[in-house]
């Protein structure tokens, strides 16, 4: 479902809007589903990245911001915000360190295009330090 999903917002809305020349942001995309259900769920990761690259149409961002909380941390968060978990919240947190270190193993595989936030810092310093990111690769034209 989430390949199916994906490949129907490539299709519907990122690729008619990269081929108008906008700038396209993505809350998540292909590296979500390979932490989440390849290193979290421990499917295997070479189908994920297959099924991916069908369902993107081999797009790839230019910029993949992640921002690295403990998972300890993220679920006081939700819980404070008093946020209802969906089906991943739920996940024991075995389960989301799992997903953080595959977060962080695709960042450290991918090389430049990926900016690894620390997001335990004030949100006005992890904000600015996004903005930077996302202003550097603008600026550079590359998108």
């Amino acid at each position: 479902m989430f390949e199916a999903a994906r490949a129907e917002h490539v299709l519907r809305v990122v690729r008619p809007a990269l081929e108008a020349g906008k700038t396209v942001v993505c809350d998540r995309f292909a590296d979500s589903t390979l932490a989440y259900q390849g290193y979290g769920r421990g499917l295997s990761l070479e189908e994920i990245r297959r099924l991916n690259g069908i369902a993107t149409e081999g797009l790839v961002p230019d910029l993949v911001l992640i921002f690295d909380v403990p998972p300890e941390v993220g679920v006081a968060r939700a819980d404070a915000g008093g946020e209802r978990p969906d089906s991943i919240g739920q996940e024991d947190l075995e389960f989301h360190r799992r997903v953080r270190e595959g977060f962080l193993e695709i960042a450290r595989a991918g090389g430049e295009r990926y900016v690894v936030i620390d997001a335990t810092r004030p949100k006005e310093d992890v904000a600015r330090e996004a903005l930077e990111a996302a202003l550097g690769v603008l600026e550079q034209g590359i998108c």
